[in-house]
């Protein structure tokens, strides 16, 4: 082995020990296009790494296919094979070898094809020649996830398109425990605390309570837009939007049982690019159900919000939740989690810290049990902000509305510490 290679693998071994593949801010990276990656890896820890990458949600919508071998490979498999929108190659080439093997490279691409070269040498002079020759990037192995997905988004995604907007989702884990309410009131609450345009969107096609909360009866919403997949663009779905206040607009369910709802995995695909491309913020209100479509959804949002409430069937269905959202969301944080109807009165229930303590996550807003204020709020087609604006329960949805829209970072109590609940005035306003 020559001195120069045996440099190279102890360097890649001490970066290997002290960072993790992942490590970099993914958050701020955009959402990868539907593209096709196919990558020659000639070590083991970048072929994970971009393996890795490619299950991340931000590269949901691309298709990418680790393969063994370098610069060689790549040559001898696309002389029988199209090439893809991007080419990663991995090597230890460096000079003339290099260039000569990326010249032969280019004989057998589309002249559209791009390529990233992961090379081994830190070296400035490697990245200009490489860059000067018609190289889209050259990345230094060992290299993170997020150098990698920052490269591929800096030649894919257009600048000029603007960033696509955060998507958030909510889901009961169980059926009945409000998380269509605390939904409806965060969407509400960016909307007017932040004058930021939201679209709502109503997913529970068949039972969906949006339109009631915020008093609307829009005659189209999400039905139309699911129903019409080659249809869908910016103007159909500004026909298809119920705008309830000045900066929050409505993808209603319908109000009837016309039709059975079964889609896809990719049924919703489509309008939420659109939706996206559209609006800094939409919120999805997801029906109490795991399918393909609600799992993917869950996959692909930014941030996940689950609402339960303080009993033995939500604490199961909330760690099967954070168990397998940990497993498809493996690079993102874990699932805010809303405690609701906490207190009702001659229910047994399980305490807040007994119910939190196998989860291993602290609530982001613990909510008390007020019928008489949901119910009147639900009733008149108000927000809890408008029924009882001196309410507590306000002021949680609130902090809820800063964590998930990142304005605020979630405070952490130490273990044993009953402080979260110390702040709570069950059944009582301010």
């Amino acid at each position: 082995m020559s001195n120069q290679l045996q440099e190279d693998l102890t360097m890649q071994e001490a970066a290997v020990g002290s960072e993790s593949p992942a490590a970099g801010d993914l958050n701020k990276i955009q959402l990868v296009p539907r593209i096709t990656v196919q990558a020659f890896c000639e070590t083991e820890i970048v072929s994970q790494t971009i393996d890795m990458a490619a299950r991340d949600r931000r590269m949901s919508r691309a298709t990418v296919k680790v393969l063994n071998g370098g610069l060689a490979s790549a040559v001898e498999y696309f002389q029988s094979a199209p090439t893809p929108n991007l080419i990663i190659i991995e090597t230890r080439l460096d000079g003339v070898e290099l260039m000569t093997g990326l010249s032969r490279l280019a004989e057998v691409c589309d002249m559209d094809t791009k390529v990233i070269v992961v090379g081994h040498r830190n070296d400035i002079s490697v990245y200009r020649e490489l860059i000067a020759n018609g190289v889209s990037d050259y990345l230094v192995a060992p290299l993170s996830m997020a150098d990698l997905m920052s490269a591929i988004s800096d030649i894919f995604v257009d600048p000029e398109a603007g960033p696509l907007g955060k998507v958030l989702a909510f889901l009961g884990a169980k059926g009945g425990v409000g998380s269509s309410t605390i939904c409806h009131n965060v969407a509400w609450t960016i909307s007017s605390r932040y004058s930021s345009e939201v679209i709502l969107t109503d997913l529970d096609l068949a039972f969906g309570t949006a339109n009631i909360n915020l008093d609307q009866d829009p005659p189209q919403g999400i039905a139309e837009a699911v129903y019409s997949p080659d249809r869908m663009d910016d103007i159909l779905l500004d026909r298809l939007l119920a705008k309830c206040a000045d900066h929050l607009n409505l993808l209603a369910a319908p109000s009837t049982l016309d039709r059975t709802y079964d889609f896809t995995q990719d049924a919703f695909n489509g309008v939420l690019e659109v939706a996206q491309r559209s609006s800094p913020m939409v919120v999805l209100d997801l029906p109490h159900q795991w399918s393909a479509w609600t799992k993917h959804i869950l996959s692909i949002a930014d941030e996940v919000v689950i609402t339960a409430s303080p009993e033995l069937a939500n604490l199961r269905n909330t760690k099967n939740l954070l168990d397998k959202l940990g497993e498809l969301r493996p690079n993102d944080t874990l699932p805010k989690l809303v405690m609701n109807q906490v207190g009702v009165p001659k229910r047994p229930e399980i305490s807040v810290a007994d119910f939190i303590r196998p989860l291993d996550v602290q609530p982001a807003a613990v909510i008390p049990f007020e019928p008489a204020l949901f119910g009147m709020a639900s009733n008149n087609g108000q927000m809890i902000s408008e029924a009882d604006p001196k309410s507590a329960i306000v002021g949680s949805i609130e902090y809820l509305t800063q964590l998930v829209t990142g304005k605020a970072e979630m405070k952490v109590e130490k273990k044993g510490s009953l402080g979260i609940l110390s702040k709570l005035k069950l059944g009582k306003n301010k």
